[in-house]
């Protein structure tokens, strides 16, 4: 799995693929202010991209790519 579950986020590493999005968003749901790093992230799954547009947690860096880094900056909070 290419998610670390740590205290205060989950870092996101490498390519998330669909496996991943029922456990991130069971993850996401339980936190009181949900976090998550995408800085080393490299691809996710349309399941995950979804996950993360729906629950909205904070960034605590966003992706290197700039399109998905856009996507996800621009949404309201």
């Amino acid at each position: 799995m290419a998610i670390r579950y740590l205290k205060q986020h989950a870092a996101l590493d490498g390519q998330i693929s669909v496996e991943d999005a029922e456990a991130l968003a069971s993850w996401l749901g339980e936190q009181a202010r949900p976090m998550v790093d995408l800085k080393r992230c490299e691809g996710l799954h349309a399941a995950v991209l979804q996950v993360l547009l729906a629950l909205r947690p904070r960034l605590k860096t966003p992706p290197s790519d700039e399109r998905l880094a856009h996507l996800l900056l621009s949404l309201p909070r």
